[in-house]
């Protein structure tokens, strides 16, 4: 290859790759070199990297793989006196062990409970307690240990397979894998979550940013893939992974609480899945609302949360036509009402006075307490029917539906609308939109059949408009635009 160094005109020279520093050379005239290794990265010899080689000054870079470097190298090493150590750890495992001594970064779950329960031994100081270790280690960049998910499933036995033939069958299968957790584990685990946390105020603070930020990252993709491109401090996107890590073991060991609680609402019309997976993300907030210091299991409290976000989900998506919380609520009392007074035939005013909700209210919710129905559905489980049969449906139509079924039409609104109009506008309207079967014509075809000016048309347009553009009227065309 001939002299490696031919190419650099200056004694210092910094050899790196990827950004990373591998070697510092100095080469002195004699062309015999001194150098210092950074055990940050290793490569192995049968891998090729680029590395380049440029100097401190404007000399030309040259690119040598990682054997041609070797090759240039291996008279330099020759030369040395066997003080100096050689490039690299000399055993596999050296770099390891150097890299365990003195650059050891991290903590285990066992070592971290065993501080916090020396600290909790007295809670008047525990919390300034827990802030100066959560400094102390943000200060030494120690990192907690991150468990993956199977350290808290069982191992399946020899064959066991799940037999599911849907997803809720899926679903339990697995939580069923799921160990639960003593008493004493579960507040372990509570702990090194407001840990965790402490921390990531921390980082937060620091980067002058706040929790609900880390929802929106600024780019890239999201927190989970390409977590360099998020736009986020590497601690804080760490400090994040490790409380994340946390609040999912505690969700994870907890959700039996949903299969137990949804059946208390498997009479419902809504479907058992979408209450699963409402159940299964609000435990989340309760996690993060969860205090073990009250003594409680996090399971009563936990429960409220289910309860809620089930109430709410049906409230919400539990009809066809969604109908307003409070009306539903007065619709429970309404029926209850209508129950003790003798039924159907109860009247509004006095359902009122029985429940003590105000007339236009019940009147209102009566009006909301009307059923919704496919018409594609059968009429029961042992006839082979539907509704539609029942319906008589002409068989030149295109099927059941009928403009005469709407309590109010399309046309009756138009009807409506234009009935506010003057002859002329009506007439300008009538030919500019294309009503009445007529062609839509322009400004200036009606302008010419009226004998005006183009601009005259324009303002009896824009008049008729304001005259049709009133509440009642908006709200009887509402519902047909799109």
């Amino acid at each position: 290859m001939g002299d490696c160094f031919s190419a650099l005109h200056d004694p210092g020279v910094l050899l790196s790759a990827q950004g990373v520093t591998l070697f510092s050379l100095s080469l002195p005239q004699t062309k015999t070199a001194t150098y210092t290794h950074s055990n940050r990265t290793q490569h192995s010899k049968s891998q090729t990297v680029a590395v380049v080689l440029r100097s401190q000054v404007a000399a030309p870079g040259v690119i040598l793989s990682w054997r041609q470097l070797s090759a240039c190298l291996q008279p330099v090493l020759q030369s040395q006196s066997p003080a100096n150590p050689p490039i690299g750890p000399s055993r596999p495992d050296a770099a390891h062990e150097e890299t365990n001594t003195v650059h050891k970064t991290s903590i285990t779950h066992s070592e971290l409970d065993e501080r916090l329960s020396n600290l909790a031994e007295s809670m008047d100081s525990y919390d300034s307690s827990v802030t100066g270790l959560a400094q102390k280690y943000d200060t030494g960049r120690v990192e907690l240990e991150i468990t993956k998910p199977t350290a808290w499933r069982r191992e399946r036995a020899p064959g066991e397979r799940s037999a599911a033939n849907s997803i809720e069958e899926q679903f339990r299968f697995e939580v069923a894998l799921i160990l639960t957790q003593s008493r004493e584990d579960e507040v372990l685990l509570a702990r090194r979550i407001d840990f965790s946390r402490r921390l990531l105020d921390i980082s937060l603070e620091r980067a002058g940013l706040d929790f609900s930020d880390l929802s929106r990252p600024r780019s890239g993709s999201g927190l989970d893939s390409n977590l360099d491109r998020a736009g986020f401090p590497a601690d804080l996107l760490r400090r994040w992974r490790e409380l994340h890590a946390l609040r999912k073991e505690l969700v994870e060991r907890n959700l039996y609480l949903v299969l137990i609680n949804v059946e208390r609402y498997a009479h419902t019309r809504v479907s058992r899945m979408d209450l699963m997976q409402e159940g299964s993300s609000v435990l989340f907030r309760a996690v993060d609302g969860f205090d073990w210091r009250r003594g409680w299991l996090f399971r009563t409290y936990a429960v409220h949360w289910l309860n809620q976000a089930f109430r709410s989900f049906l409230y919400n998506f539990g009809n066809t036509v969604r109908v307003p919380v409070y009306l539903q609520k007065a619709m429970k009392h309404v029926n209850e009402a209508m129950g003790r007074l003798g039924g159907q035939s109860t009247t509004a005013e006095e359902i009122s006075k029985e429940t003590d909700i105000a007339q236009n209210v019940v009147e209102s919710a009566i009006g909301a307490s009307r059923l919704t129905r496919s018409i594609d559905s059968e009429l029961s489980h042992d006839s082979e029917g539907a509704l539609r049969d029942l319906l008589a449906i002409d068989e030149a139509s295109d099927g059941p539906y009928d403009p005469e079924m709407e309590d109010f039409s399309l046309q009756d609104g138009v009807d409506m609308a234009l009935r506010r109009l003057s002859p002329r506008e009506h007439f300008v309207i009538g030919l500019r939109f294309g009503l009445d079967g007529q062609l839509e014509h322009t400004l200036a075809e009606i302008a010419v059949r009226l004998g005006v000016s183009l601009e005259r048309v324009r303002q009896i347009q824009v008049r008729a408009i304001s005259k049709m553009n009133t509440p009642k009227l908006r709200k009887a065309i509402d519902p047909f635009l799109v």
